[in-house]
């Protein structure tokens, strides 16, 4: 979980200082780079950044990815490289900056989220930031391991028209990726509510089904979050005349916008699904309450007759006329049997038993 304590080290800073807010400070800085034509291709890890600045001169299409946005030394480095805004550079560096796109004369700066469930199948959120350039896409991650790898295959192999496609397709093939993963989260997100809701139906619910509950909630809400914001994202970019964005790229960016509008549709559902599993909660824990009262409120009924007759003949008088009767204690007995079956009966009747 993030530490609130690491947004404070902002505060009183001028704006563009450039400072990691995140909970991934221990990250190794990996970097990579992909170079391509429709005729060639070039894939090497790098050692310095400054390795990758040779090839963001040369006419193919590059693609750089730095893993470790908490070594901000290298954010520096490419920012003046690229002549980046020092306002971008801090957006780079802090992971709670919302999806969001910048435009300038020379690039573009596309803000997103990168949304996964781990091995414990606990929800999580990765800071990414992609920078669009004339023949160059350099991507910002916070740490190693995403869902680019079809991208890369892509570029290994030649698949597709990825690599006879400019920069912008690139940028545009990266966002398609996060987006596309945003569907298996939704998957799975419906495969926890559907399984928490038979478990409503079919079980006693148990105490920590509403901690469950609560945690799915949480979830949905910082997937919301993530995925909304990124729609008018996709919707500037898809209707941007910026030079850098080719007019055959808008149709696939238009399409991009068509997923964004279903996943969040999606996620909508979700979240009603959520709050309806929170009430079906309650109703089950009423229902059980209900039938706990009903059941003792039977047993008072039944027994407030009989306590009545032992009661009366309980009392310590001397002249009660079936004191001296040679049956009345059996008589007694018979009347309260005789009231206790008969309220059974009546109870059972109408069905209240």
């Amino acid at each position: 979980m993030h530490n609130p304590s690491s947004s404070k080290r902002t505060l009183g800073q001028a704006p563009g200082t450039i400072v990691y807010i995140g909970d991934k400070s221990d990250s190794t800085l990996f970097l990579e780079v992909f170079d391509y034509t429709p005729n060639s291709f070039v894939e090497k890890e790098l050692d310095t950044i400054e390795e990758a600045f040779v090839y963001s001169e040369t006419k193919p299409i590059t693609w750089i990815n730095v893993d470790g946005i908490n070594h901000t030394e290298a954010i520096i480095k490419i920012g003046e490289h690229y002549k980046l805004h020092p306002l971008i550079l801090e957006d780079i560096a802090n992971t709670q900056q919302r999806p969001k796109i910048d435009d300038y004369d020379d690039y573009l700066f596309v803000v997103l989220k990168m949304l996964y469930f781990d091995k414990d199948e606990k929800l999580g959120i990765e800071h990414i930031s992609l920078v669009l350039g004339k023949n160059y896409v350099v991507c910002f991650q916070e740490d190693e391991g995403d869902v680019f790898d079809p991208i890369r295959e892509r570029l290994r192999t030649g698949k597709g028209r990825i690599r006879s496609m400019g920069a912008d397709y690139l940028l545009y093939a990266l966002m398609d990726a996060i987006v596309d993963n945003y569907f298996n989260l939704i998957e799975v997100m419906g495969d926890k509510i559907e399984e928490l809701e038979d478990r409503l139906f079919t079980k006693t619910p148990e105490n920590e089904i509403i901690n469950e509950i609560q945690d799915l909630k949480r979830e949905i809400l910082k997937i919301r979050r993530a995925v909304f914001p990124l729609r008018e994202v996709v919707n500037r970019l898809e209707k941007s005349e910026h030079p850098l964005i080719a007019e055959k790229t808008q149709f696939y960016l238009r399409d991009l916008y068509d997923h964004i509008v279903q996943i969040s549709e999606n996620i909508e559902i979700s979240r009603e699904m959520i709050w309806g599993l929170m009430d079906m909660y309650m109703s089950t824990i009423s229902n059980k309450m209900n039938e706990v009262m009903k059941v003792l409120t039977i047993i008072a009924s039944i027994f407030i007759p009989l306590t009545f007759l032992a009661g009366i003949y309980g009392m310590n008088f001397e002249y009660i006329p079936e004191l001296k009767f040679k049956y009345g204690y059996f008589v007694l007995w018979g009347v309260m049997l005789f009231t206790f079956f008969g309220l059974l009966y009546y109870f059972k009747r109408k069905k209240w038993l």
